[in-house]
């Protein structure tokens, strides 16, 4: 089978496409999936830009949609032709978090998904949704799940709320189209006009360019009459506290990445007045993703993906990635 391998000391130009032995048939527990797609996320990007992320051999990528070609002894849950989607914490099944690193995610502590078939426990992936294409379901595995649980398992999200989310990256536009679906009004921010437009076109009620309104955490909290409801925090310690202004009291903000950075000052006085909360994320639990697959067959949402390149092209997804140019997800297929 085809695999994609990235070999130490790291970096794109050390992504190499390889023939490897078929894994073979599942035992009692598992299943053999032909993977058909992936999709990028910054967390992968990192494993293959850092160097020395990799040590010897890694198989990235966290995210995978694919079929069931057979099961094991004892798989009730999966059948073959099923339609499927891996989970970014396999060991995380439901409850309260589990893990506080990546040791046993895909495609980082573990090979992940940029291959052409595994053998995993069942445990590892949920059913897609229903009319889904492989590269969508491979959208939701990180990107998809994050804006659910952000929004609707930490934040209670409720018609009427309102949402801000940073940027036109995957989790922001996934969390504009579900908390629209839910019945909630979205402002989002981006620098580029164009890309605003494209929110506004997907429903985004109202849009900040955050070069052109410096102070936009004021200019959002006048606008949503007081505050919003949910936010939706991307960048880290240079937005948080603009974030923090565009807050009303009792808000909620969920911390899901550190793109400017992994520290800086805090307005804590203006946190506490507000009394936000403010909780730090990594994607989600197996049930997380099952409530959520539930959820997109009743809402009949799909992913935003801007492009998709082929499994040997991998490195340069992520060049086009690394751009900064895409507007919601990119994947990989094949």
């Amino acid at each position: 089978m085809k695999t994609m391998l990235l070999r130490a000391p790291g970096g794109l130009d050390n992504l190499h496409l390889v023939d490897q032995a078929d894994p073979g048939q599942p035992g009692p527990g598992e299943i053999r999936v032909r993977v058909h797609a992936t999709s990028l996320n910054f967390h992968d990007y990192l494993v293959a830009k850092t160097p020395g992320r990799a040590a010897g051999e890694l198989v990235p990528m966290a995210d995978a949609g694919g079929v069931v070609e057979a099961v094991g002894e004892g798989v009730t849950q999966f059948q073959a032709g099923d339609h499927v989607v891996s989970c970014f914490f396999p060991d995380w099944q439901e409850g309260g978090p589990t893990a506080g690193d990546f040791k046993r995610v895909p495609g980082d502590g573990l090979d992940g998904y940029a291959r052409e078939c595994v053998l995993t426990p069942a445990t590892w992936f949920t059913k897609a949704p229903s009319g889904y294409t492989h590269a969508e379901a491979a959208t939701l595995t990180t990107a998809g799940l994050t804006a659910w649980r952000a929004l609707v398992v930490d934040g209670n999200l409720k018609a009427g709320d309102v949402v801000l989310a940073l940027g036109t990256g995957g989790v922001s536009i996934f969390a504009l189209q579900y908390a629209k679906a839910m019945g909630a009004t979205v402002v989002v921010t981006s620098s580029s006009d164009e890309k605003l437009e494209r929110a506004k076109a997907l429903g985004a009620d109202h849009v900040v360019n955050y070069r052109s309104t410096p102070e936009w955490g004021k200019a959002i909290r006048k606008w949503a009459d007081g505050g919003v409801d949910h936010v939706i925090e991307v960048g880290g310690p240079r937005t948080l506290g603009q974030s923090i202004q565009a807050c009303r009291v009792g808000a909620h903000i969920a911390l899901i990445g550190v793109l400017t950075g992994a520290a800086g000052d805090v307005p804590t006085a203006v946190l506490m007045a507000r009394q936000v909360k403010l909780q730090g994320l990594i994607v989600g639990s197996r049930r997380h993703q099952q409530d959520l697959v539930r959820a997109i067959d009743a809402m009949q949402t799909k992913p935003v993906i801007d492009r998709t390149f082929a499994l040997d092209e991998l490195a340069d997804a992520f060049r086009y990635q690394e751009s900064g140019q895409h507007f919601g997800k990119i994947c990989v297929a094949w």
